[in-house]
Parts: structure tokens; C-alpha cells; sequence
């Protein structure tokens, strides 16, 4: 479960304060339920996704994770832009407990990110797609609860596309998936609840067709 309480989000400019991306949002998200977040371009769904995932701090609020969240695939930070795609997945590993195995989960990060020799080069000299595609692979190189994308299935050609799809088919026995995506086919594929994010407020929907018919309700 994940529960966030009343989170405010806003970022600093150079002007001073920026406006509020989120306000107030309050959210219960169980486990075993895969959710859809769904809002117009700038309305603060990657922004809940990094926070949930714990990659981003709210402003005011807290965000808590009782069960095993990954960090947001498809997310290009939060790896270190020195060390190789390889050095990164087996400092991973290790932090997961992961020493006995290294070898073959290694193999299983660089065959699906599908980044060639770059694997051996550092992450700060990767495309945003390339880190993309390293990000998603770390993540389900190991084991959690609850697995957060951000528009994994519209990063690389059609075949790593396919490859993301049949990934997140895969989770669907053992986990959940958050995810933002600006596909309703997908939203409607992998997601049985839905969050729509409105002027800062997140509403919850038990079924993400009722989220959509919102969201498309507001966008006239």
C-alpha cells in the first residue's frame, strides 16, 4: 500500500516559488491494483509518479511506502552520469542483495536494454531514450510490489515497445504498475483504477474508464 497525505508540490524558479503543480492531493493506493494516471500535458502526473517512487520530495505532505516500490521507469535520472551502464546495473545488484548472482542478471539488464556496447560506456554520454531503456531494465531485474513507468511503452522502436508490452504482461500474476502514458489503449490494457489529476488535485476512479471519460469531460 501507498498512502500520500495531503501533498503539495512546487518547484523553485529563478524568479522565486513557482506555481503549485499538486495541491492537497490525498491518496489510498492498494497493492495488486494496476492504476492509471491520467491529466493534460503539465498537469503534475510525472511529478505524483516521481514522488510516489521517492525520487522527488513533496513541498508539504508525505508519501509512504508500505510495500516494495520500484524507482520510475523510463525516468532518466538517478543514475550516476560517471559510471557505466554496466558498473551501475552491479551496484544494484549488490544493494539488492544480489552478490551471488551478478553475472546472469547483468546479462538479462544488457539484452533487454537493447543498448549495445554502450553498456560499457558512461551513463552521461546516453541518449534520454538510452537511458530510458537502461532505467526499465534495471527495474525489472528485481523484485517489487509495485512497478511505476512513465511512458515506457512510447520509448524505442516498435520492437522494444513490444518488448515493454509483454514485460508489463508478465508482472500482471506477481505485481501492480502505476503508470502515466498518453496511450488510452495502454492505460486501458494494463490499469484496472484510475487517478485523473486536475488543476492540482488527484480524483480516484476504481475503473480508469470512468478517469478517461473525466478527463475527456474537461478537455471539451
Amino acid at each position: 500500500m501507498i498512502i500520500v497525505d495531503d501533498v503539495y508540490k512546487r518547484y523553485q524558479t529563478d524568479h522565486g516559488p513557482g506555481k503549485w503543480v499538486l495541491k492537497g492531493v490525498n491518496l489510498v493506493i492498494p497493492t495488486k491494483v494496476s492504476v492509471g494516471l491520467v491529466g493534460a500535458n503539465g498537469a503534475g502526473k510525472s511529478t505524483l509518479l516521481r514522488i510516489i517512487g521517492g525520487v522527488d520530495m513533496p513541498t508539504r505532505g508525505r508519501a509512504e511506502r508500505y510495500c516494495r516500490v520500484s524507482w520510475p521507469m523510463g525516468y532518466g535520472g538517478g543514475l550516476q552520469g560517471s559510471l557505466t551502464g554496466r558498473q551501475s546495473a552491479k551496484f544494484l545488484c549488490r544493494v539488492h542483495g544480489h552478490e551471488d548472482d551478478i553475472p546472469e542478471r547483468l546479462k538479462q539488464i544488457q539484452d533487454f536494454a537493447q543498448i549495445g556496447e554502450a553498456f560499457d560506456e558512461p551513463v552521461k554520454s546516453y541518449s534520454s531514450g538510452m537511458r530510458s531503456r537502461l532505467q526499465f531494465a534495471l527495474s525489472l531485474a528485481f523484485d517489487f510490489d509495485i512497478y511505476i513507468s512513465d511512458e515506457v511503452t512510447a520509448t524505442g522502436d516498435a520492437a522494444f515497445k513490444a518488448k515493454a508490452r509483454n514485460a508489463f504482461k508478465s508482472l500482471a500474476d506477481h505485481a501492480s504498475i502505476i503508470m502515466v502514458s498518453h496511450s488510452e489503449g495502454t492505460l486501458r490494457q494494463f490499469c484496472q483504477a484510475g487517478i485523473y489529476i486536475h488543476e492540482g488535485r488527484a480524483h480516484w476512479f476504481d475503473d480508469v474508464k470512468d478517469a478517461l471519460k473525466e478527463y475527456k469531460r474537461h478537455q471539451g
